[in-house]
């Protein structure tokens, strides 16, 4: 039994796990590395995995650094089952042609300037239609009811509670040299009593843990500081006339904003203010979120009892044309406009950013993490000039930021998860967190007594 390391290894983006047993090979995600943009264009091109020889791949959740490689995978000779939940494969039929959407876009930019140099024009990673190919091999599963990858191996989805369809994946190999095994991964483990989700299955004992750490060494906000925080960023908006724009991850994270505006409008807190969901992912995301209330927690499940729609109140506009994102940019504040990409790396909030960073009477109100390298990292510590598109812009608008809105677990939250296996684990490996993270949390285990905690590198193999 091997396990090998092909992404999110000592950094955040781009998780992807190769684990064989018995002949039978999977893989734990396929996502895109993000970040430098040299750096990224190479990893993500150059991909080390043996498309051709996987059996399967274990999907965990839609997020692009979990999910976007999966184009690359298929043409580089892929043609197993890519195993995911309903809600999974609901978004990734959306978020996977998004995504090769923005590479063509990207590509295109960069062509213009390599035709000026003479230079040979790059090829897109994947284009939209090989997007869409990759589709088909999507097999939709349910929580908790286990199924087969072979006669030796069958596997188990866990509610991860980090975005909607969300999974914790269970591998249970029989036959095995030293008898039956447990693999767990994590994929991104949710926080407890979030808006929307049901809360994270609880860790069990098992004999391989593979975790994330993307916030192993910190701790964020309470949940009440997103209203304390938040509506003074409003007010000020209204009364010095301003735009709030916030980068927002499609799926999960521009949901959950948009239930907490909903929940102020309708206690009447809102300040009188338009509020735009700018993104045509956005939208198509929040249309799947409103197809699987199976994943919601009994608080949302009772405002549908009550006919209420929780991605919706009367100053909500979602925005699909591109001629109405543009005319925004023209129309006077104060007003929200919600758009993404999270980091800064792609998509309609590039424009907003271009047209309000440098006025001081607008905020840019960052609410997700940011990974190193990437324009909203910049713009967190506060850079005093950024590049958009390009060209540098001088930063005179307030930057903020409310931390309490992540849908990774903290430190804490991380420990309060693994507390019932703590004492019955065997080998841990912590990946997908920024070095000092994953070393602050292994840290923290070895504090508690566990001995095998292992930070893997890059490409490197474990025998099991």
């Amino acid at each position: 039994m091997k396990l090998t390391f092909f992404g999110a290894a000592r950094t955040v983006t781009g998780s992807a796990h190769l684990l064989e047993v018995n002949g039978c090979r999977v893989l734990f995600d396929c996502g895109l590395h993000q970040g430098k943009r040299k750096e990224a264009f190479e990893r993500n091109r150059n991909l080390q995995i043996p498309a051709d020889k996987l059996d399967a791949v274990l999907l965990s959740h839609a997020h692009i650094d979990h999910s976007g490689n999966l184009p690359t995978l298929r043409k580089r000779g892929f043609r197993g089952t890519i195993y995911a939940t309903s809600a999974t494969c609901d978004l990734c039929s959306i978020m996977l042609p998004d995504s090769g959407h923005l590479q063509e876009q990207d590509v295109e930019f960069v062509n213009k300037k390599r035709a000026k140099l003479g230079k040979t024009p790059f090829e897109p990673l994947y284009t939209v239609d090989e997007a869409k190919a990759v589709i088909p091999h999507f097999q939709d599963i349910s929580y908790e009811e286990p199924f087969k990858i072979d006669e030796h191996t069958e596997v188990v989805y866990h509610d991860a509670g980090h975005i909607l369809g969300s999974a914790m994946v269970e591998v249970r190999v029989n036959g095995a040299a030293g008898g039956a095994r447990r693999i767990v991964y994590s994929g991104d483990v949710g926080r407890a009593a979030q808006p929307i989700l049901r809360d994270p299955w609880p860790l069990s004992a098992n004999d391989v843990l593979i975790m994330e750490t993307t916030y192993g060494g910190r701790r964020h906000e309470g949940a009440q500081r997103i209203e304390e925080k938040l509506l003074p960023i409003l007010r000020k908006a209204v009364a010095q006339r301003g735009k709030i724009v916030i980068p927002s991850f499609s799926v999960g994270r521009t949901q959950h904003l948009v239930y907490i505006l909903h929940t102020l409008w309708k206690n009447g807190e809102l300040p009188p203010m338009p509020v735009y969901v700018d993104s045509p992912l956005s939208v198509n995301a929040t249309d799947v979120f409103r197809r699987h209330p199976e994943c919601y927690d009994e608080e949302t499940l009772a405002l549908l009892a009550r006919h209420e729609d929780p991605f919706g109140f009367a100053r909500l506009v979602y925005v699909r044309d591109l001629a109405e994102s543009k005319a925004l940019n023209d129309q006077p504040g104060p007003m929200v406009i919600i758009s993404a990409s999270g980091m800064c790396e792609g998509g309609r909030v590039l424009h907003h950013l271009a047209h309000t960073i440098g006025d001081a009477r607008n905020t840019i109100l960052i609410i997700g993490f940011q990974a190193e390298h990437t324009l909203g990292r910049h713009i967190v510590e506060k850079q005093p000039e950024v590049k958009i598109y390009g060209e540098r812009h001088t930063v005179r608008a307030a930057v903020e930021t409310i931390n309490a809105f992540s849908a990774h677990a903290d430190r804490q939250e991380l420990l309060d998860w693994m507390a019932g296996a703590m004492g019955r684990l065997g080998m841990v490996f912590l990946v997908h967190g920024e070095e000092t993270q994953s070393v602050q949390f292994l840290n923290e285990l070895t504090a508690r007594g566990l001995k095998n905690v292992i930070i893997p590198h890059q490409g490197q193999t474990w025998d099991l």
